[in-house]
């Protein structure tokens, strides 16, 4: 489309920053569209983003939340380096529409709606292989190929060796779904500057030369909330057969060896649970609490152990607006370690993790310790009770 004008920029360029500048002067354009969605672009011009960090842990979202942050962190670390606030460029190119009178379009997908579909599209062995990436690779950077590129760029680059499916949802769908933005666009301005990531310049281009290739916008928004999850069918069936292994164990073997059994789980539960709070930070209550709950919550699908450890460190912490500005905008991991808000969030979902191998381990000791006779167990519940 010849009143479209794409500009492929690296988010942590300078000469982005110029680049923006000078193409926006020259073809003075109607409307000026940026690689953002409304969230990204209150938080870029000043707004505060607010946090519900017990809805976080409530609604199971720790580990996508945590993983946002980390993303955000390494993009603001390769900033720092070179020099330039991570969007400055959008930042820049919005005030320059203003100068000029043009409008400002947000034309990229919401990103919690790109954070949930990739969470949801991925593996948890890619998860975890995503996320040691962003730990631990970070100083594997190539700070001269971040600079041919945009920093979010560069890592996707980087997933789509690890997961290509979160180089699908980071980027092959932003360029369909940006592209459609445009089309749409277009036919309300005379001229268009898109200010885009150089990684999408390409795909968006191809897009727009052929704009019936576009896929429905409808599934690219779309976010399933499966009602019945794999991991929920394996925690009931987990939590029955944990149940019955206790329970077979009280009418086969009596009340001492029952006592013992339990013991044994409550402690197997408790231990790597609360090291795990301790690892993460976490209060000596949280760390007692994650201790004293984890048996509980191991034989009941519908709890977590974290949801109790993280309210604690919350109640503990009282994190206030500022600890969740700054968690947002952290330059380091050890910055982020030692927020209040962040400590929060970790605690609960470490504490989750231990209370996870505590359980499979009981599961494990238990089936293969005691061993129960399944048919003989069915026989004294049924004929006996």
């Amino acid at each position: 489309m010849n009143n479209i004008v794409i500009v492929g920029t690296a988010h942590v360029s300078k000469k982005s920053v110029e680049e923006v500048e000078k193409i926006i002067e020259e073809e003075m354009p109607d409307a000026v569209a940026v690689e953002l969605d409304l969230k990204r672009f209150e938080a870029l011009t000043g707004k505060k983003q607010d946090v519900d960090l017990l809805e976080v842990i409530k609604d199971g979202n720790l580990f996508l939340f945590i993983f946002q942050i980390i993303l955000s962190n390494l993009q603001r670390k390769i900033g720092k380096e070179t020099g330039v606030n991570p969007g400055e460029e959008m930042l820049r190119a919005i005030e320059k529409a203003k100068e000029i009178g043009a409008d400002v379009l947000l034309i990229d997908r919401d990103i919690a709606i790109t954070m949930k579909r990739l969470w949801s599209g991925i593996s948890i062995k890619e998860k975890l292989k995503l996320i040691y990436h962003l730990i631990f690779g970070k100083e594997d950077i190539d700070l001269e190929e971040v600079l041919e590129k945009n920093a979010m760029d560069y890592l996707i680059d980087e997933f789509r060796r690890i997961s290509p499916k979160a180089a699908e949802v980071l980027i092959d769908e932003r360029d369909a779904f940006m592209a459609k933005a445009l089309v749409d666009a277009s036919k309300r301005y005379n001229k268009i500057v898109a200010i885009v990531g150089a990684g999408h310049k390409d795909g968006i281009t191809k897009y727009l030369q052929n704009p019936e290739s576009i896929p429905d916008v409808k599934r690219l928004i779309e976010v399933k909330e499966r009602k019945i999850s794999v991991l929920k069918v394996l925690g009931f069936v987990l939590t029955s057969f944990t149940i019955f292994m206790l329970l077979s164990i009280l009418i086969t073997l009596g009340t001492s060896e029952f006592l013992s059994a339990f013991l044994f789980w409550f402690l197997v539960n408790g231990i790597p649970s609360s090291i795990f709070a301790a690892i993460a930070g976490g209060h000596i209550l949280s760390i007692l609490t994650a201790f004293c709950v984890a048996w509980l919550t191991s034989l009941s699908p519908l709890l977590a152990a974290g949801w109790f450890s993280g309210l604690v460190e919350f109640m503990i912490r009282k994190p206030k607006q500022s600890d969740f500005e700054e968690m947002l905008s952290s330059e380091s991991l050890r910055a982020l370690y030692r927020n209040r808000a962040f400590r929060v969030l970790l605690v609960a979902a470490l504490t989750n993790v231990g209370s996870m191998i505590g359980t499979f381990v009981g599961i494990w000791y238990l089936s293969t310790h005691y061993g129960i006779n399944i048919k003989e167990v069915i026989w004294k519940i049924l004929f006996r009770f």
